[in-house]
């Protein structure tokens, strides 16, 4: 009897969505954070908004940094199952140390958010890549459904911490949070020996003799595996300008939707201002009502021998986001001195969502693919590293809204995103051949 090829499998491993879930109540975590972190420091703490902009930079640069140790660390000693358990405590420790009405407090919630981070990102979405062989073609769909999980908690995050937030105090908006991470690390707990088919755990080869560990860990890297290398790092490179550009949301746009955007709508009849917070909800509603077209259509696309390759998934997000920003721009011409509409930022928003389908969870997988198997977990924190950058960037271009007209401020990432895309166009070649056949 012979074992069905992965080519055929369709039914994705059980262990996916244990990982799917214990990803979406951490995200659920992050996503309030996120939600109310740069209104709390300008509504609550009364900082300027140059100065909320640097803070959110600095959690954002840091929380994207940390992945690289706690990568590293889990590779080397621990295994990714105890990261993922340790992270989780360290970000219940800092949720709900956020919110308690001082500076000193929110830097000691960040110090723990930003390790937690370290430990469990990383090694979550790597074990996800476990799950799978290398030209697994459920690999790419895999990873978009983990998405969804990420987004889901993100959807929730706006409505539930904004709402608790804006009708009970900012302690409840981030207590909420910290609630959400300890059901996510009840349900890792109880299922990672049950489903995640011994994935995950503290590496084998340190309960070996000497010899075989030193084979193993100094094993040279093959010029297809630096080549491979490679292509994360440039592809990690231009990343850092997508995710600049997209985290605006978290900031400037955020602060734009409190001020800029009229809230109020007719609930039956009556007068209701929409939390600004609910915003953020926006663009996870439409990651999960179009993360599965996207999953089928790469799926599609790759069994009819046509699916786009990963640089070329990257330009169509550069475009993408490109024209959200175009939408904020007609905006701004359109109502002149007037609040924009509600669906002006809805509609630059879906813009960033396809744009972001078209690159994170292509990246993700990509990550796991070309990275030598002993060093999956750190080349994910290395991807992260990029996210690092382009939170410090993000933060830096965020502080500038108050010297910057509107349209100066959505035209410059205009420029950037079709400038990008446009060197991607010239790198498209290299770049397929330095994949070495990984699709």
């Amino acid at each position: 009897m012979t074992n069905t090829p992965p080519q055929t499998k369709q039914k994705q491993p059980a262990g996916l969505y244990l990982l799917f879930a214990t990803e979406m109540w951490e995200r659920f975590s992050f996503y309030s954070l996120k939600a109310l972190f740069i209104l709390y420091l300008t509504k609550e703490l009364l900082l300027s908004k140059e100065q909320a902009s640097g803070y959110f930079g600095t959690l954002m640069s840091l929380i994207f940094l940390s992945p690289l140790f706690g990568g590293y660390i889990a590779d080397k000693w621990i295994g990714k199952r105890a990261s993922i358990i340790i992270g989780s405590l360290c970000i219940i420790a800092g949720q709900f140390c956020m919110g308690q009405g001082s500076l000193n407090a929110v830097f000691v919630a960040m110090g723990f958010i930003v390790i937690g981070n370290g430990f469990f990102k990383p090694n979550i979405s790597s074990i996800v890549g476990d799950l799978y062989e290398k030209n697994d073609p459920r690999r790419d769909s895999g990873f978009t459904i983990f998405y969804m999980g990420i987004n889901l908690g993100s959807f929730l995050a706006g409505l539930i911490a904004g709402t608790l937030a804006a009708k009970y105090g900012w302690a409840y908006g981030f207590g909420s949070a910290a609630v959400g991470m300890i059901f996510g690390l009840l349900l890792f707990v109880w299922g990672k020996d049950k489903y995640l088919q011994g994935k995950g755990k503290a590496p084998k080869y340190y309960a070996k003799p000497t010899e075989t560990k030193k084979e193993v860990s100094n094993a040279p890297l093959t010029k297809e595996e630096k080549q491979r290398i490679a292509v994360i790092f440039i592809m990690a490179f231009f990343s850092v300008f997508f995710w600049a550009i997209f985290e605006q949301k978290g900031a400037a746009l955020n602060l734009i939707a409190d001020e800029h955007v009229n809230r109020v709508i007719n609930f039956f009849g009556k007068p209701f201002e929409i939390p600004t917070a609910w915003f953020q909800s926006v663009n996870p509603l439409f990651i999960m009502l179009f993360a599965p077209v996207f999953s089928k259509l790469w799926v599609f696309l790759g069994k009819k021998g046509k699916d786009l390759s990963v640089p070329a998934k990257f330009m169509v997000a550069f475009w993408l986001i490109a024209l959200g920003y175009v939408i904020l721009l007609t905006a701004t011409s359109v109502c002149g001195d007037n609040k924009m509409g509600i669906f002006w930022i809805i509609g630059a928003y879906f813009m960033f969502t396809m744009g972001e389908l078209c690159l994170s969870p292509v990246g993700l997988s990509m990550v796991t693919k070309l990275s030598p198997v002993k060093f999956i977990s750190l080349f994910m924190g290395i991807w992260f590293l990029a996210n690092s950058a382009a939170g410090f960037l993000a933060g830096k271009y965020s502080g500038k809204l108050d010297t910057m007209t509107l349209q100066q401020f959505f035209t410059w990432p205009v420029i950037t995103a079709f400038g990008a895309s446009l060197l991607l166009l010239v790198l498209i070649k290299p770049i397929k051949k330095w994949m070495h056949g990984i699709k």
